[in-house]
Order: C-alpha cells, then structure tokens, then sequence
C-alpha cells in the first residue's frame, strides 16, 4: 500500500483535479486532432485530456467530500502539483540512464512534503548497477531507499532496502559513494530487488530557517550506470507517447486509482480522533508504506479550527537524529511556507523552563512563541517526525482553547 493510503487515512478527502469547462474543451479538441493522425502521441494526449475531464467529474466534489470551493481548490492545486511531477520526473525516465530529480520544493508539493528536508528521486532498473556519489552537504541525515512497484507512473508500494549515513563511509569532505545493485557489495552497498523501481533521498536540515526554501543550497548527487549504455536515442513518437502515459499513471494513481484503507489497516501513529493524538508506545515498521522513512517514527492527527480556536500541542523531544511537526492540507501538501511558519523543527523552538514544549496551531499569531500558521485552512493534518530516536518519544498532549486565551 502506497504511503499516501496510509497517511491520509479517514481524514476529510483524497484528491487531484483539473480544470472542469477548460479541460472539457481541450479533451474534445485533442481528441478530435488526434483520431485518424496516426501519431501515438496524440492519441496520447487524448487521454491525459480525457483523464483529467474524468478526475475533474468523477473526483473533485462531495464523492470525495470536497464539499466547499476551498477543498475543492485544494484537490485542483494538488492535481497541477501532479501533473508538475509527472512531466518533470516520469515523462522523460530513462531506467537505463537515470537521473537525480528533486521531488519537492516550495512550487511542487506531494506525499507529505516537509520545509525542513531536500528530497531526490530517480528511476532505475532493478537488474543494472549504479555508482552514486555526492556529499552530504552538512545534512543532518542523509539517506536512501529503493521503492517497489514504482515503475510507469505508478506509486511505490513499498520499501525494498534502505541505507542512511551511518551505513556507509563519508568523506572528511563529506563526499560519499555508494552502489546500488542487485549483487551485495562490500561495502556501501544498497540492494536492488525485482520489483524496484526508484531510489529516492532524503537529506534533513534542522535549520532556523527552511531549508526547502533555501535557493542557495544545493545537494550534489549523481547517479550513473557502471556498465556505460550509450547514448539515448531521440524521444520519437511512441517514446513521446510513453511518457505522456506514464504521466496519466502517476496523475490516475494519486486520484481515480487510490485506494482508500479501512480503518483497521492503518498504523496506530494516525489519529481517527479530531485535535488528538493516539501516542502509541511501540515502535511500527513502516517499510510496507510506500514512499516512507523506515528510520522515522511518526505521530499524525486531523486538526480542525474555528478562527477563533487554537490548538496546543505539549510535549518533549526525545534524542534523536532530527524531529519537526508539520502541517498539511489534507492531500498532504504544506500550506506556502515562504512567508509562513507552516512547520518547526526543534532548532526553531522556543522551549519552557523544564525543557518541555508549548506549540500552538492557529490560524491567526496567538501572541506567544511557538506558532503554527495554518494559513486559513479550518481543517487539515497536523504531522511529526522522530529520526533515530534513542529515548522514549514523549505523548503529545493537544488542548482545543481560545486563541485570544493565549496571547
């Protein structure tokens, strides 16, 4: 199951869109210059325009409870974000030639992304070995993990192997390289399986500021095949074609596809329950999310506020490696963090007397530290991330109050 079945769980909506009147008239228009040209890719681009006429009719609306202009806004911006990755990392995947491509940013949100870490992406073919190199570039956490069932356009269902950075030998410099491959190596080695499909990175910064926003850093990483395949051959029609589809995959998969998990197959960590949080005591594996970090432990709980309401979160950072709370829209999509605090690590924390914290979720600043934005949003979900954690993770305590109680 893929992570974003996992992570959104009973929550309010699963979504994606288009653009209703306008992609009813390009789907009618693509069609029509695509029947009898005898181009595979326009026929192509018939069915993403018809794909996204039937995400547009058959998803975004109250069957997927997008019952206000916002969640349904909400599904569309989630749907251009989708099509955003799609063209950039799937349209033009070589598995044979692969490439590093950064998955996430402050324009292009998905499956949870987090202002706080860079994350990378490339496909690859499970039968090939790879050379990867870079640096860590002063993280602090670098790792990799191989996806299963991440090929075409579709989501990963899985995680095969994973290697963080104290599996493999780094540089004083920081540099490193490791191979993945389906041999073992002796040393620096990640595993490649029948069925996986991409290695994606994750690289963690607690900074004082984002570093997802930072248009200074820059993560070196590289990925090539041991064995040089030489050159690509040119993107002629059917490999045009290809791409588009693998493109209708990706979309499809996070919208028309997804699947919705009941209840009981959900990981204890996600809340059913409103503004609390379920604070399991035993750890959870979660190789068997796609998409997800095997070394996280994770807690999540749906918020939902009055814009005279505030959400107080109390609690105790446990030593770890890294640990931030986030918030989502219910697609897991971060509100704008540009201008906003959408997110706190425990760098940006302003911590009480006893080494405990006070953070408030609101839509409005409360007049103490420790502020959430939610960016008018009433309702979304609140997500936390403990890396390595080597203590006891502390229950998060959540009061529903009055915002102007606070300040």
């Amino acid at each position: 199951m893929d992570r974003r079945s996992f992570m959104i769980g009973t929550t309010a909506t699963t979504a994606l869109a288009g653009a209703g009147p306008v992609l009813a008239t390009l789907a009618g228009a693509t069609a029509a210059q695509g029947e009898g040209s005898g181009d595979e890719a326009a026929a192509a681009f018939a069915e993403l325009a018809a794909a996204l006429r039937e995400i547009e009719e058959g998803f975004i609306g109250p069957q997927r409870r997008m019952f206000t202009p916002g969640l349904r806004a909400a599904g569309r911006y989630l749907v251009a974000n989708a099509l955003q990755h799609g063209f950039q990392f799937w349209f033009d995947s070589d598995p044979k030639r692969p490439t590093f491509h950064r998955w996430l940013s402050p324009t292009k949100k998905l499956l949870g992304d987090n202002p706080d870490a860079v994350y990378y992406g490339a496909v690859t073919d499970p039968s090939e070995t790879y050379r990867i190199r870079g640096n860590i570039q002063g993280a602090d956490y670098t790792s990799f993990t191989v996806e299963a069932g991440a090929h075409d356009g579709k989501l990963s269902q899985k995680v095969v192997s994973t290697l963080n950075d104290t599996e493999f030998e780094i540089a004083r410099d920081g540099s490193f390289e490791v191979i993945a491959s389906p041999e073992r190596q002796p040393k620096n080695w990640l595993r490649l399986e029948p069925g996986a499909g991409s290695i994606t990175t994750r690289h963690y910064f607690e900074w004082e500021r984002s570093a997802a926003a930072d248009p200074t850093l820059h993560v070196p990483i590289w990925i090539e095949p041991v064995e040089d395949p030489g050159p690509a051959a040119t993107m002629d029609d059917a490999a045009v074609a290809a791409g588009i589809r693998r493109v209708i995959n990706f979309v499809r998969g996070l919208t028309i596809d997804f699947p919705t998990p009941p209840p009981e197959a959900l990981p204890k960590w996600i809340s059913h329950e409103i503004n609390q949080f379920t604070n399991p005591k035993e750890g959870e594996s979660n190789t068997t999310i796609g998409y997800a970090a095997k070394d996280n432990v994770y807690r999540q709980a749906i918020y939902k506020l009055e814009a005279h309401q505030a959400l107080v979160m109390r609690g105790r950072f446990p030593r770890c490696r890294f640990a931030n709370v986030v918030v989502w829209n219910h697609h897991l999509q971060t509100p704008p963090y540009w201008h906003r605090q959408v997110s706190l690590n425990r760098r940006q924390v302003h911590y009480e007397e006893d080494g405990s914290f006070r953070i408030v979720v609101a839509h409005r600043d409360p007049g103490v530290p420790n502020w959430i934005d939610v960016a008018g949003a009433q309702t979304g979900m609140i997500f936390w991330r403990f890396l390595l954690p080597e203590t006891e993770i502390h229950p998060i305590e959540a009061e529903l109050v009055e915002v102007g109680s606070l300040g």
